[in-house]
């Protein structure tokens, strides 16, 4: 029976936009399919990993209306492999897929659609939130470095998001640094928080675009909904308490040195060559006109490098993971970044000039 025909790129974009979250090793096997549902010149593609749910939307011709569940990765690689702009057909033979392209045929085992689990979106007093998919990917790639990936608090392998009155909040931490980003949304709504996870927060950064096209957010009971272009992604919540963000952003750091993001990013760079392997910890000393930054490792070998600085205050001298120092500095793209400063066992601030929307909180470290 035939089921439908396609040029390749109809079906490769809808393919990759559901297949990032199929795991390649799952306790059921059907997670690793892809479930086709084909209605008239209408195809749906959706994926799950009982967690999170994509579901797209594409055109085909022809062919009998099924539905049907196939290799998600292994189709994916079939339809890469082929030549750009060919055509594509399926047919279904009992419970066998035959792909024909040109002279290529593949023939793929397919199970039940009927077996394959769908997570269903609870309608009723869902909050809901419409902001430009730019806004919401940027705010997302301010904070989501500093997400735990398996720590043992599971609440910290995810990014706690906030709606309050016309804003939204976002803040990740893994128990050694911390990012905050806030930006003004249309509405006034009373306080809701979620914790996304960490799996949701990376497919959202891979799917949405730089563009100013609508993201509708629903956020109902354990379960968010994503809905942007033609996809619809829904994902269960973390259920935990979030650490009080508010206590750790620190209130008095009065040594502030305003500095070039490029020049401190790369005097980093350089220095964390020669930091141990283990701890990668950096010494930043302030004293007035200069911001030196130091390192050593286990072979006695040393850096310096060494930033002037409008700065006349008192000295500090404190040690930091070069890695958190740099993460911020990756992730932003603005000129120039402010570091807060306090004292040798204090916390350093970055923020952005004239920016109060953005903070980045990184905890001492003994050198």
């Amino acid at each position: 029976m035939l089921l439908l025909t396609a040029v390749r790129e109809a079906l490769l974009g809808p393919l990759q936009s559901v297949s990032g979250i199929v795991e390649k090793r799952h306790t059921m096997p059907i997670l690793s399919n892809v479930l086709i549902d084909k209605k008239a010149d209408a195809l749906t593609l959706l994926a799950t990993d009982i967690e999170i749910q994509i579901r797209t939307h594409g055109n085909a011709s022809g062919g009998e209306d099924a539905s049907l569940t196939v290799g998600a990765r292994k189709l994916q690689d079939i339809l890469r492999a082929l030549p750009e702009a060919t055509e594509v057909s399926f047919k279904l033979d009992g419970n066998r897929l035959s792909l024909h392209a040109g002279k290529s045929r593949f023939q793929l085992q397919t199970l039940p659609a009927t077996d394959y689990p769908r997570m269903q979106f609870n309608e009723e007093e869902a909050i809901r939130i419409v902001v430009s998919q730019k806004s919401f990917k940027s705010q997302l790639a301010q904070v989501s470095y500093a997400m735990a990936a398996q720590d043992i608090r599971y609440y910290l392998n995810g990014l706690l998001m906030v709606v309050e009155g016309g804003e939204l909040r976002m803040v990740a931490t893994d128990g050694h640094r911390l990012g905050f980003a806030s930006a003004g949304i249309e509405g006034d709504f009373s306080k809701t928080e979620v914790i996304l996870p960490r799996k949701t927060v990376l497919e959202l950064l891979r799917q949405l675009g730089d563009t100013d096209e609508p993201l509708e957010i629903s956020l109902s009971g354990n379960q968010a909904r994503f809905s942007f272009g033609p996809i619809e992604l829904i994902t269960k919540l973390i259920d935990g308490k979030f650490p009080d963000y508010e206590r750790v952003i620190p209130k008095n750091h009065p040594k502030l040195v305003v500095l070039s993001r490029q020049a401190l990013l790369a005097a980093l760079q350089r220095v964390a060559i020669l930091t141990n392997e283990k701890f990668r910890g950096v010494r930043i000393v302030l004293s007035p006109g200069s911001l030196k930054i130091m390192s050593t490792n286990a072979e006695q070998e040393e850096a310096q490098e060494e930033l002037e600085v409008d700065y006349s205050g008192e000295g500090v001298d404190t040690g930091f993971n070069v890695t958190y120092l740099l993460d911020v500095l990756t992730n932003n793209s603005v000129d120039q970044i402010e570091l807060h400063l306090n004292d040798g066992s204090a916390s350093v601030l970055f923020t952005l000039p004239g920016n109060e929307n953005f903070k980045y909180v990184v905890m001492p470290m003994r050198i």
